[in-house]
């Protein structure tokens, strides 16, 4: 990535300022904040797997629901047995003996089978209820993701408007240096200065350029990164629309904040939801001990019929229909272990869902605190530039008039030049702390 954003930056530096800003407005893609954020919400492959894995709990919730419905197989096959001695008795009319038992070593059979469950103790029930309440905690983790995609691609957004403003400080900065060096060499050209003042000013101006050049990659790294995220080339050139200039909005009460975001984080509610799983996943746990009961029945038509007697080597129908109960009586312990493990999952949960309450107070917190702080170094930074800009005014009269030196004039601009960074990373860091507000609050 580096590689390419030098590649980037030289190619620019290469072209002259008309051509380059032309090749800019002809292929820049003009974007955003809100345009970002559904280009990336559409070409998200991490939304894509949150999406399966709640087609798939959605799944599960099928899958439960036609736990308690009937289920009719159809069944077939054929057994080879070895030869038996037919078994005969004669006939008491003197006539032909009667075959009881043939020897028939081929034998077919087809069955048209039912099982329904129809009392399950409760069992199927509060899995399907489990099912649902996990299907709702993937939907919830779903949109969780989403507003994880949201705060990434409001941070490459802003990264990107801050390179952007920096890039153009350092340009005026990098043109100021450029007018300085010019009015050095006239000094010097009249010999109103020693050569060594120029030495100065065009070792700052290399400074300036090579502050810029770094700037320009940042902002080359920042478009790539935004690129990747909204699904488009990484190459292609990004000019977003929103500005850092925005007034900062009013911050309410921290425990009202505390209270809505407890109230609308998704990651709180699929925690929620789990527990509310865990625990129907105990309930079921528990039916384990408790009778079921089912009707059965089916059609058979075999070769030869078992249930027909006596038996003949001939195709013949016959049917059954009963109600089973199955009761366990011991089981080895599975129930018990199978309800303690339920158990565990839902101590579990709560004790996450406990850690994320304290974890998401403490966060509101901190970001309102990065707010103010943030607003407070946009003040301090005004009024920086403010005090730079009237101190370069002060020292480049002094030294056109010959009272101050090259070096006053040299610090004079670097101060300018720090404050107006200072500005630019402040505003940078009030909207980023607002988006990561937001995203703590649920928004």
């Amino acid at each position: 990535m580096r590689t390419i954003a030098m590649c980037l930056c030289l190619c620019s530096a290469s072209l002259g300022p008309a051509a380059r800003a032309s090749a800019q407005d002809a292929a820049s893609l003009r974007l955003s904040l809100d345009d970002a954020r559904m280009r990336a919400v559409a070409a998200s492959h991490r939304l894509a797997e949150a999406r399966a894995r709640q087609s798939v709990a959605d799944a599960a919730v099928s899958v439960r629901q036609s736990a308690d419905r009937p289920i009719v197989a159809l069944q077939g096959g054929y057994t080879r047995t070895n030869h038996v001695t037919e078994f005969v008795v004669p006939s008491p009319t003197g006539g032909a003996p009667r075959v009881l038992y043939p020897d028939a070593p081929d034998n077919y059979r087809t069955r048209l089978d039912l099982q329904w469950p129809i009392y399950t103790a409760g069992r199927v029930d509060v899995l399907e209820r489990a099912a649902r309440a996990e299907a709702s905690a993937a939907a919830a983790d779903v949109a969780a993701a989403q507003a994880d995609l949201r705060l990434e691609v409001t941070r490459a957004f802003w990264a990107l408007v801050t390179s952007r403003s920096t890039t153009e400080v350092l340009e005026r900065s990098l043109a100021r240096a450029g007018a300085h060096v010019r009015d050095v060499r006239e000094r010097l050209n009249v010999g109103l200065i020693p050569p060594n003042e120029v030495a100065s000013a065009e070792a700052q101006q290399s400074r300036q350029r090579m502050l810029l050049i770094e700037a320009r990659n940042q902002r080359a790294l920042a478009s790539a990164e935004l690129a990747r995220l909204i699904g488009v080339d990484l190459l292609q050139p990004l000019d977003p629309v929103d500005g850092l200039e925005r007034a900062p909005a009013p911050a309410s009460p921290l425990p009202g904040l505390v209270a809505e975001a407890r109230g609308a984080r998704n990651e709180r509610r699929a925690l929620e939801l789990r527990i509310e799983a865990a625990d129907l996943q105990r309930a079921a746990a528990q039916a384990g001990t408790r009778p079921t009961l089912a009707v059965v029945g089916g059609f058979d038509y075999a070769r030869p019929n078992p249930r027909i007697f006596p038996r003949a080597e001939r195709w013949d129908d016959s049917w059954d229909a009963g109600v089973a109960v199955t009761w366990p009586l011991w089981d080895g312990g599975r129930v018990r272990a199978d309800v303690a493990q339920a158990s565990g999952v839902v101590e579990a949960a709560r004790q996450r869902l406990a850690e994320f309450d304290s974890v998401l107070a403490l966060e509101v917190q901190q970001r309102l605190l990065d707010i103010d702080s943030g607003k407070a170094a946009i003040a301090a930074a005004d009024e920086g530039i403010r005090a730079a800009a009237e101190a370069q005014r002060v020292v480049t009269e002094r030294y056109q008039a010959g009272v101050a030196t090259q070096t006053e004039v040299l610090d004079a601009d670097v101060a300018l030049l720090q404050a107006e960074l200072d500005r630019t990373r402040a505003l940078a860091g009030v909207r980023l702390a607002e988006a990561r507000l937001d995203r703590a609050l649920g928004r």
